[in-house]
């Protein structure tokens, strides 16, 4: 916005220097040209003057030689003629359409406009004699360099002045622009942080910009405030509600295994079924307050070691030798120089290793690899669709063909909200030749 606001207004000043400074340019050129019309008119006069009163005594000596050292002085070309066309003094300024209207009796009105370009002489043409009667015409071949210099001078000056105005106009363009614009740019950057979770992120009354937009920001800080506050109490719910819900579950689950004793064969399978719901509920309460607190910031431990995230993936060894699966951990050893890695990257790694231990049929394999900045967790199970993979990612989502696997439907959800706490990038990606494949793309300031 801001670079079309500058083109706007340059090309905008631009051209109201452009009309302010040709038509003024052009007026100085025709005020010069006139100048020099009445300077070399005033020679030509006084010429005709002098041809009058040498035709009528019928001496010209004199006339020769005053027009002699004119040429001499001045460097002007004069020609005197009578009416019959016959030289009379001087030489090389002669020229048709001018001698003939003056032989008329018409004197020299106008010429050319002198520019710096041109031209590079002009004819000035007297008559010579008096009221009607015209003995012959004098005619001046009249030199324009010396206007054309003062022109070129002024036009210069016009020109540097021009560019000085539209560079001024632009730099205080640019202040306006910047002015107007800057809670423009306020609302970009605090909408940008809060897109990316900093719900605290707000904008700074700076008291500069325009008022409209002044109170736009103060509006926008208003309703930022209100949305932050209704997801806090969201949040506060969500985490509250699951925290008092465990106890509940607790002792529910206690007193239907204290039950269990007194059950009859025929309803056992439905005492089962019922502490299975209870088993899931709690799992889903725990879930809950999980991500609660990952939302809520409060979940911050301390980074993992490599050495300490080989050990955590070992346990997981049990676990898939137990459901007939194959865990490759191929982490390099860790160097002197080796950052500890977020603790999200464990976490986020166990939920992964928790669901491929779910949908990966037995004799499956799952391969936790760190190559560079990127944590793969790749299994060669079922895996999902190309347009389930970004879904995939939110809450209580499941996967039409697994809808009776045992889950919340929250874990992605929750390793995603590790990612961002942590700023991580999490992505799932389709394995080769078939599978899931989960990336944690570790921050930029990590080294391994």
């Amino acid at each position: 916005m801001q670079l079309r606001i500058l083109s706007v207004y340059t090309v905008l000043i631009a051209c109201l220097v452009t009309a302010l400074a040709v038509p003024f340019s052009l007026a100085y050129s025709s005020h010069r040209t006139g100048r020099l019309l009445l300077e070399r008119r005033a020679d030509a006069t006084r010429f005709a003057e002098l041809a009058d009163q040498a035709i009528r005594d019928g001496d010209t000596s004199g006339l020769v030689q005053e027009v002699s050292r004119y040429h001499r002085l001045y460097g002007t070309a004069v020609e005197i003629r009578d009416r019959d066309g016959k030289r009379v003094a001087g030489g090389g300024a002669w020229a048709e359409d001018p001698a003939e209207r003056a032989l008329s009796g018409r004197t020299t009105a106008g010429l050319p406009l002198v520019t710096p370009f041109g031209p590079a002489s002009a004819r000035v043409a007297e008559p010579v004699g008096r009221d009607a009667q015209v003995f012959g015409v004098v005619v001046m071949k009249v030199s324009t360099a010396a206007a054309r210099r003062d022109v070129a001078l002024v036009w210069a000056a016009i020109a540097a002045g021009s560019v000085v105005a539209v560079l001024c106009a632009l730099i205080a363009a640019r202040r306006l622009a910047r002015w107007i614009l800057r809670p423009v740019t306020e609302l970009d950057l605090t909408t940008r942080a809060i897109a990316e979770g900093r719900m605290d992120a707000r904008v700074r009354d700076g008291g500069r910009g325009p008022a409209e937009l002044r109170l736009l920001e103060r509006r926008f800080n208003t309703m930022a405030d209100a949305v932050s506050a209704a997801l806090e109490r969201q949040r506060a719910f969500v985490a509250d509600a699951s925290h008092e819900l465990r106890t509940p579950l607790t002792v529910l689950s206690l007193r239907l295994e204290n039950l269990e004793p007194h059950l009859t064969e025929e309803g056992s399978e439905e005492f089962a079924e019922a502490l299975a719901e209870v088993d899931r509920l709690g799992r889903l309460t725990e879930d809950l307050l999980e991500l609660a607190r990952v939302e809520a910031g409060t979940a911050a431990p301390e980074p993992i070691t490599l050495a300490a995230l080989r050990e955590r993936l070992a346990i997981w060894h049990d676990v898939y030798a137990a459901r007939e699966l194959t865990l490759a951990v191929e982490l390099d050893e860790p160097g002197p120089a080796t950052a500890p890695l977020p603790a999200a990257a464990a976490r986020i790694a166990d939920i992964a290793l928790d669901n491929a231990a779910k949908f990966v049929p037995p004799g499956g394999t799952v391969t936790v690899r760190l190559e560079g900045r990127v944590l793969r967790i790749a299994d060669d199970g079922p895996g999902l669709a190309a347009e389930q993979l970004d879904a995939a990612l939110g809450r209580f989502w499941r996967s039409p063909g697994h809808g009776n696997v045992p889950g919340s439907g929250l874990g992605l959800a929750i390793a995603s909200e590790l990612a961002r706490a942590a700023d991580c990038e999490l992505a799932l990606r389709p394995a080769t030749p078939h599978g899931l494949v989960v990336e944690v793309r570790l921050p930029d300031g990590w080294t391994g």
